[in-house]
């Protein structure tokens, strides 16, 4: 309506001013004809864009209270929540704390056994050093007592050949005849040195201590035994003629000894 008013006053400004001519005038008609027929149809178009305009805020403000109820109702679910969890964490809480005073007494007790338990150890430990020095001692009072006596030393060199440890074996027996040169049994010492070695499958070693036998005490009943082990060490080592010279002179000098008769069975198997 405006825009027609408009339209109006100018054509009577122009026509009052008498400065426009005829044909601006038809054109200033023609104008304001237009204008009357496309305003019912702008009328139109603006109350159309009304309706939308006013529908469209009712749907969104429709849509915008439902989401803030939504909003509102998982606000106070949450709070729930929050208020639940809460009450849970105090339970456990106390239950913690429970647990922790219920836990220090055994703590407690546990220290007190591993401190009673640390000094029976460390008394068992003082028993066993005290027992293991008194052992000792009385092995080195056996030892001394041992070495004071011949045969004592002898036999406890015998015995541990016989056991199988010949290391040490060897060391009692050349003790023996380091500290009684002139004992009795020294021959004997020989041949079983001569035997440690020999069970070692130290032929050389052994044809050695063998031979001290042979050639030191020719009269002791050991010369037989030393010859045919020697004898033997020999045809280990591949010397078969030396094994063959001595089986023949043990069985020559000693026909009647036990080890004649092997010396003459390990000829046979020589030939």
């Amino acid at each position: 309506m405006r825009l027609i008013n408009a339209g109006l006053s100018l054509f009577f400004l122009v026509a009052l001013a008498g400065c426009a001519s005829k044909s601006d005038l038809d054109y200033l008609r023609f104008d304001v004809e237009e204008l009357k027929t496309r305003f019912p149809k702008v009328e139109k178009e603006l109350g159309t864009l009304r309706n939308e305009t006013k529908a469209g805020l009712e749907k969104n403000l429709k849509g915008l209270q439902t989401d803030m109820e939504t909003i509102r109702r998982g606000a106070a679910d949450l709070q729930a929540n929050i208020e639940a969890m809460k009450v849970d964490m105090q339970v456990v809480a106390g239950k913690l704390d429970d647990a922790a005073i219920a836990a220090k007494k055994p703590a407690d007790e546990l220290a007190l056994l591993r401190e009673d338990m640390v000094r029976r150890l460390a008394a068992v430990e003082e028993r066993l050093a005290k027992l293991a020095k008194e052992l000792e001692e009385q092995k080195k009072a056996a030892v001394a007592e041992t070495e004071k006596n011949p045969e004592t030393l002898y036999q406890k060199g015998l015995e541990t050949f016989r056991s199988g440890d010949h290391q040490k074996a060897r060391e009692l027996l050349t003790k023996f005849i380091g500290l009684y040169p002139a004992h009795e049994l020294v021959a004997n010492a020989h041949y079983w040195l001569g035997e440690t070695y020999y069970s070692e499958k130290k032929y050389e070693q052994a044809v050695l201590e063998f031979q001290e036998v042979i050639k030191n005490f020719p009269g002791k009943e050991k010369v037989a035994a030393a010859m045919l082990k020697q004898a033997m060490a020999f045809r280990e080592l591949g010397d078969v003629k030396s094994a063959r010279y001595l089986f023949k002179k043990l069985v020559d000098d000693f026909p009647a000894a036990d080890e004649a008769k092997s010396a003459r069975e390990r000829l046979k198997e020589l030939k």
